[in-house]
């Protein structure tokens, strides 16, 4: 995935969550789980993109979005970041989030 391909799908009118994660990451790891309970949640209302950093590092995207630590977690709609986040979130965080922006119209 290059940098204009991930600004392409969180250019999208929809809620996009991106996953920044390395494999060797515990914590990230244990965000999995949760990432897939959003997906189910809210099935094709929010997209979940996950960016292994080790694979995309030689492509620009870490540095591009400045990912310092892993996980980190940000929330797209219309290529205009709405919330970021380095480190664990609750399934109750992200919810929250996708409630509240999910009613916000973003130009």
């Amino acid at each position: 995935m290059t940098i204009n391909e991930l600004n392409s799908l969180t250019a999208r009118n929809r809620l996009v969550l991106v996953d920044f994660y390395a494999t060797w990451c515990g914590p990230c790891k244990a965000m999995h789980p949760i990432l897939d309970a959003i997906e189910q949640q809210f099935g094709s209302s929010v997209d979940v993109l996950r960016v292994d950093v080790d694979q995309y590092e030689s492509v620009g995207l870490v540095q591009h979005f400045r990912v310092m630590s892993v996980p980190t977690l940000m929330f797209f709609r219309r290529g205009r970041m709405l919330w970021r986040n380095s480190g664990m979130v609750t399934l109750e965080t992200l919810v929250d989030i996708i409630r509240r922006y999910d009613r916000v119209e973003v130009y």
